[in-house]
């Protein structure tokens, strides 16, 4: 029978996941409106979103440091106050440098708590004893998805004010409740040195190959980040431009590839526990890598959608068990370079895929989703002993 303070910070921690998600999610759907709202051409808006960009990787390392000093059961709370207040800001710029700036403090919210409750959820899943990681990363995911239907639905009824407004009220309102428990809770000491198994902390000294095996875990981050944003932004217009599906057909690619992923996270403890982390590595790198090669050389719309479907619940679990395994071996310093070189290869994606789409075509530039999948499983199986075990 798990302690009942660590059921209650595991709830608590599981609803800060699910309003990073929610907040993140309610303002990209936005994003149109304000583009007009601020009268920004398509590349100064793409300018003012770099912002988000890069607060969010110069916050993660500094985040890292702040939670070795404060604890991250603090840093997080701060952070989602401050994620919170910030998302109401970009509706109320009227130029796109405004919005740059105001968005760079919207990332560094966002790259912050990032760090911080994923290093709080690596102490407890040590504690715990069981590989619960990617149950976090399935809150962010459902999250996620709610954020942006319920942006879909008041889109036509509220402006971007009053709807990111709410997202401030809601996001204070959990910060509150879930924040309480957070900050009564010490949060769980890591268990004695000597324990292996899935799930638990190693011990070992922060020496040159414990930093080189979080590299290579952010590695495994990047490749499957890449992949995330790499869906997010070309997997409809593939859908469009190269098999002549509706734009409503086209909308769905993306869905079936969030709600696989959102299953496949559900289902990532009973996975780990199985297979163990190796073997989830390779086998999750390998099915993302056929998936995506049915997605992106499908003949048809319906195979298509379901190459992204398998990739989706390929790729679900590597992100999880990568900052999960680098947070037990160093700590919030782990977190955060597994986070930031995860968050890289999201923020690589979309350009990588534009320009080899440029040189090649947008299914020979999709294929490179498959190739890092693969190398993802392919790094996993290399590394086994000394990342994993």
């Amino acid at each position: 029978m798990p302690d009942p303070s660590l059921v209650r910070l595991r709830i608590a921690l599981t609803a800060f996941f699910a309003l990073d998600g929610f907040v993140f999610a309610g303002w990209v759907v936005r994003i149109p409106a304000v583009k007009e709202q601020t009268h920004a051409s398509a590349g100064a808006l793409g300018l003012a979103l770099l912002g988000v960009s890069a607060g969010a990787v110069v916050t993660m390392t500094l985040t890292g440091r702040l939670c070795r000093r404060y604890g991250s059961h603090p840093v997080t709370v701060v952070c989602a106050v401050l994620l919170s207040l910030s998302v109401a800001l970009p509706p109320l710029t009227h130029s796109a440098p405004a919005l740059g700036a105001v968005l760079l403090v919207f990332g560094a919210a966002y790259g912050g708590i990032n760090v911080a409750f994923n290093s709080a959820a690596v102490d407890l899943v040590a504690a715990l004893r069981r590989p619960v990681m990617p149950t976090f990363h399935a809150a962010f995911s459902l999250g996620g998805m709610a954020g942006a239907g319920l942006g879909g639905l008041v889109a036509g009824h509220l402006s971007p004010t009053r709807h990111l407004l709410s997202l401030t009220l809601i996001g204070l309102l959990v910060t509150a409740v879930a924040g309480r428990t957070l900050l009564r809770i010490t949060p769980p000491a890591p268990p004695p040195p000597g324990l292996t198994r899935p799930g638990e902390r190693d011990t070992r000294r922060l020496d040159g190959r414990t930093r080189a095996t979080v590299l290579v875990l952010g590695l495994i981050a990047l490749c499957t980040a890449y992949g995330e944003g790499a869906m997010a932004d070309w997997g409809a217009l593939h859908l469009t431009q190269d098999l002549a599906a509706s734009p409503g057909v086209a909308a769905v690619g993306y869905s079936c590839f969030a709600l696989a992923m959102t299953v496949g996270r559900l289902t990532g403890t009973t996975l780990l526990e199985r297979l163990g982390r190796t073997r989830t590595i390779v086998a999750g790198g390998c099915v993302g890598a056929v998936g995506m090669l049915l997605g992106c050389l499908a003949p048809t719309v319906w195979a298509a959608l379901l190459g992204f479907a398998v990739t989706g619940l390929g790729l679900a679990n590597l992100f999880p068990v990568a900052v999960e395994r680098a947070g037990a071996l160093a700590g919030p310093s782990g977190v955060a370079t597994a986070s930031t070189l995860g968050y890289g290869g999201m923020l690589l994606g979309p350009p990588a895929i534009g320009f080899m789409a440029e040189w090649l075509s947008l299914r020979a530039a999709l294929t490179s989703v498959a190739v890092l999948a693969a190398v993802a499983a392919a790094i996993g199986f290399a590394t086994r002993r000394s990342a994993y075990e």
